[in-house]
């Protein structure tokens, strides 16, 4: 890369210089003039000769009528010539296009290629240049575009000749080109931001309520305005959007008040004066300096803006003196608008653009070249003064944001605070009220202020508020409720807090915050009204009662008294709730709970602990027969069928009854006993009135003891099973086994099913037993089948409350999926009454294990009630004949013709039919006759453990 600048007057000066320093021999060539006060025939002449001598040379020029510094004729002219980098440049009208858009496409598609590094685009109408730029693509990341405007009055040229109202472009094309770029914004904001209350597009009539030329004069003087447009880019205005700083520059003031700024505004958005920033200009251009001592570019491009142009002059005729040190470099342009695009910023302004070119290594020695960047004398005063603007301008700006916060803050408390807030003088009249007093209380602020407080609270709370006035006067925050009414007469409860008003150290009136807890009062008394009564029948609840009866069995036992303690359970209420929902339920327990209050005798306390359980308890006549009279009432009146919504309902109810100190000194064990005696009435069948008795107790205890070791049953590996084999009777061939749960405990020996199966249903461990009971028994019958017992089947219980639960199928699967055993093989024993209990979802749940192909086997059928006419419905295989009806079969001719009506219906019905308990071979005989195909029992075979049954099936198969 070679460069040449040359001062010249005209154009044979220049022809002269050309062929002095063999201009014509490089190829690819960019030459930027700068004219100064030289009209258009000498520019002509110059594009001319420079057409006739450089044809492949690509002209960049601009004609000013500003004195610019360093020169010594009329003409600045630099030649640069790249050796491996192309230029190319237009020059274009916007009268040629329609649209500028149309013209980016031109200039677009005619200089930009995927290896422009750069592009130069300077025009001569101001608001044309921000779109152009803007729309513009870059290619890469290292692309860079400079814009620029040129000042009023100047014109810009090219190769092509002179363009008014137009633009030149020069792109930059070539991998080899390295450019090191600097576009700093250098304009530094000072002093509060003003927000712009008027304006139209690019026209700014107010700033704060106030005409912009006024603010304008009042910060800037009468010598900026006079000065415009120049001084406006010295000192513009600065806006920041999405996070970005954008500048203003002041174009003029119109007579109307308004200025005229480059660019355009919204309402609402703030702006702030600035100024160009010397020491940012110095240490930008200082760091940047080194930057390029280390590298040596071999041209330097600087494009500077007028704002430059004051009273930072000097820093920048220094500045460029010293890059004059590293590189040659062209500054003369002046721009009255500079904009610049790349990869960091969409568009932004700059104070100048430096822009330092170099293709390859450095084409001169620079060992003994000596750069620096000093700070003139004369201007060390302005660095300094600058200094002390910013710090200054800083903090004003720090304590404007204090003082906006603090006024936001007393606005956020005082205008916008839901509690009543207001000020009173040192007599106690209203000095100021908020908005929130006029709407709570519904005062208007004009009635009330200058009034005194103490005409707006009840005459007896006077003597009580002047106290906390005086004391919050003293210094002393005070706070209390008070009861205000409203203008309306409504009284409200508030929560006063009174601090005093201190100006300079003196005391003026107190400031008062009241917060309205009226609601909060009621809710705190209905909280408190729900911690110890139900909300439903408003009885107390178990937490009140508790306290009733600890009051109760003090005042006993000091006086030596009896009480008697109830429990009242309503029978299977939960089928009322289940059937018309728990609202109803709600509504039916009221009417219960009125109907028992017409019946209680002086001294009674009823409460409801949960749901259909309420405790009484009797301070008055408590010996046993006046008890009873009052539970048989209870029962007699709960018993009486309640209507609700046309429907009648029938409830029963069962009462447990123990007295103090009979049955127990405290309440715990009173609660306890009368517990034991309910559920005693309940399994009686309900509808009981049940005295605790001490043996009821045994019994619970035991029953508490046996769920106990149940719980631990099945991990200590207690429970096992035992098959009874169930006989072909006219083959003697086993078909199938009936597992049949045992329990051995340690200390209790073995424990009967009878024992322990309700007990298991009543605390729910039956779905986990009956989980293992199934899959024990299914791959106990596998094992088996792989022996050569393949036909084998397996008849398994199910309890009723195991067959209800929603998980049943899901375990009737995993049992069949880990035991690989056959669903045909597995048949499962339900009583009558458990499939009839919910008959839709039983249906439905067989209909399942039908699909599976599981056997359903209706254990000891007869002995139900309906039998036959749900028989149809239920999708059986197999009935089990009760046992009832076998042990007097050959004594009794009733239960023959029982059995052998079962055997016909059953055959009748597609069902296999199996006898259960035949004890005797008269019996067995007699089935036979009867055509009963299948039995099981003691004169057959007992019920064995596994490994006792496997020896007798492999001796029936031999």
């Amino acid at each position: 890369m070679n460069v040449h600048q040359f001062h010249c007057h005209n154009a044979k000066e220049l022809y002269h210089l050309i062929e002095k320093h063999h201009i014509a021999q490089y190829d690819h060539l960019f030459v930027q003039i700068a004219a100064n006060n030289a009209d258009e025939g000498d520019v002509r002449e110059i594009v001319e000769l420079l057409e006739r001598h450089l044809p492949h040379a690509q002209l960049l020029g601009m004609i000013t009528h500003r004195e610019h510094f360093g020169d010594d004729g009329r003409f600045f002219i630099c030649f640069t010539s790249f050796e491996k980098t192309s230029v190319h440049s237009v020059l274009l009208s916007y009268e040629e296009f329609a649209h500028p858009s149309e013209l980016v496409t031109y200039i677009s598609d005619t200089l930009i290629t995927e290896e422009t590094n750069l592009l130069l685009l300077f025009t001569d109408q101001a608001r044309h240049l921000q779109p152009l730029v803007r729309q513009l693509p870059l290619v890469n990341e290292k692309m860079v575009i400079i814009g620029g405007c040129v000042p009023e009055g100047g014109l810009l040229f090219s190769q092509e000749g002179v363009v008014v109202g137009g633009v030149v472009a020069v792109s930059f094309n070539g991998i080899s080109l390295r450019i090191q770029s600097l576009h700093p914004f250098l304009w530094e904001t000072v002093g509060t931001a003003f927000q712009i209350t008027k304006c139209r597009e690019n026209i700014l009539y107010e700033l704060d309520g106030k005409k912009a030329a006024i603010l304008l004069q009042r910060y800037l003087g009468k010598e900026f305005i006079e000065r415009l447009p120049f001084s406006g880019t010295e000192f513009p205005l600065i806006v920041e959007r999405n996070g970005h700083k954008e500048c203003l520059p002041i174009i003029k003031v119109n007579e109307d008040g308004s200025i005229e700024l480059n660019g355009s505004v919204e309402q609402g958005e703030k702006v702030k004066f600035s100024y160009v920033h010397v020491p940012s200009l110095y240490w930008n251009m200082h760091d940047t300096f080194h930057q390029l001592i280390k590298k040596w570019p071999e041209s330097i491009f600087f494009y500077h803006g007028t704002a430059l142009q004051g009273y930072a002059r000097p820093m920048l005729q220094q500045v460029t003196a010293a890059l004059e040190q590293v590189a040659p470099t062209l500054a003369p342009f002046v721009f009255d608008e500079l904009v610049i695009k790349d990869q960091y910023f969409p568009i932004r302004f700059a104070a100048f653009s430096m822009i330092a070119l170099s293709e390859g290594s450095p084409n001169r020695n620079h060992d003994n070249v000596s750069a620096s960047l000093t700070v003139p004398r004369e201007f060390q005063g302005i660095m300094t003064l600058a200094h002390l603007m910013s710090t200054s301008s800083r903090d004003m700006e720090q304590l404007h944001v204090h003082a906006q916060i603090s006024e936001q803050r007393y606005k956020s408390l005082f205008e916008h605070n839901t509690d009543i807030v207001y000020s009173t003088d040192l007599h106690g009249n209203l000095t100021s009220v908020n908005p929130a007093f006029e709407q709570v209380l519904g005062y208007k602020k004009e009635e009330i202020l200058y009034t005194n407080s103490l005409k707006y609270i009840d005459p007896n709370d006077i003597p009580r508020v002047s106290r906390y006035f005086y004391r919050a006067l003293r210094g002393k925050v005070q706070t209390y409720n008070l009861e205000i009414p409203t203008k309306s007469g409504e009284k409200l409860l508030f929560q006063i807090k009174n601090v005093p008003i201190v100006v300079e150290g003196k005391k003026v009136g107190i400031y008062g915050i009241g917060r309205n807890i009226t609601e909060q009062k009621k809710a705190e008394e209905k909280i408190a009204y729900l911690a110890y009564y139900d909300p439903d029948t408003h009885l107390p609840n178990r937490t009140k009662w508790m306290e009733i009866i600890d009051e109760q069995l003090e005042k006993a036992e000091r006086k030596h008294r009896k009480l008697a303690v109830m429990l009242i359970d309503l029978d299977r209420f939960k089928l009322i709730n289940d059937s018309v929902g728990h609202f109803a339920g709600d509504e039916i327990l009221k009417q219960v709970v009125q109907r028992i209050h017409h019946v209680l005798p002086i001294g009674a306390w009823l409460g409801r602990f949960h749901g259909d359980k309420f405790c009484l308890l009797l301070t008055g006549r408590t010996d046993a027969e006046a008890v009873f009279e009052v539970a048989t009432r209870i029962t007699k009146e709960v018993a009486k069928p309640i209507l609700y919504e046309n429907k009648e309902f029938f409830i029963t109810a069962s009462i447990g009854i123990c007295f103090y100190p009979d049955d127990g000194v405290d309440k715990h064990s009173l609660l306890k006993n009368a517990d034991i005696a309910v559920n005693m009435a309940k399994k009686s069948g309900g509808n009981r009135i049940q005295f605790y008795a001490a043996k009821m107790n045994e019994e619970m205890l035991y029953r508490l003891e046996m769920e106990g070791y149940l719980r631990k049953a099945l991990e200590k590996q207690e429970l096992f099973l035992c098959y009874q084999p169930i006989i072909d009777i006219h083959t003697g061939a086993i078909i199938g086994n009936e597992a049949l749960i045992r329990w051995r405990h340690p200390q209790l020996g073995l424990v009967r099913p009878g024992e322990f199966i309700p007990l298991a249903e009543e605390t729910g461990l039956i779905h986990d037993i009956g989980r293992w009971v199934l899959m024990t028994a299914c791959k106990q019958t596998k094992e088996w089948q792989q022996l050569g017992n393949e036909h084998l089947s397996v008849f398994v219980n199910v309890s009723a409350m195991q067959f209800q639960h929603e998980q049943f199928i899901d375990d009737v699967k995993e049992a069949l999926r880990q035991s690989q055993l056959s669903p045909h093989c597995l048949h499962l024993e339900l009583t009558e009454n458990s499939m009839l209990r919910h008959l839709s979802n039983s249906i439905q749940v067989m209909n399942e294990l039908k699909q599976l192909g599981v056997g359903i086997a209706v254990d000891d059928f007869g002995s139900g009630y309906a039998s036959f006419s749900y028989l149809k419905r239920l999708p059986a295989t197999t009935l089990k004949i009760d046992r009832s009806f076998i042990e007097q079969l050959h004594t009794n001719q009733s239960d023959t013709a029982i059995v052998k009506a079962i055997i016909t219906m059953g055959h009748g019905l597609g069902l296999k039919t199996i006898a259960e308990g035949v004890e005797t071979v008269e019996q067995l005989e007699l089935l036979k006759m009867l055509h009963c195909r299948y039995a099981q029992g003691y004169v057959l075979y007992p019920p064995l453990a596994a490994e006792e049954l496997v020896g007798y099936m492999a001796a029936r198969k031999k």
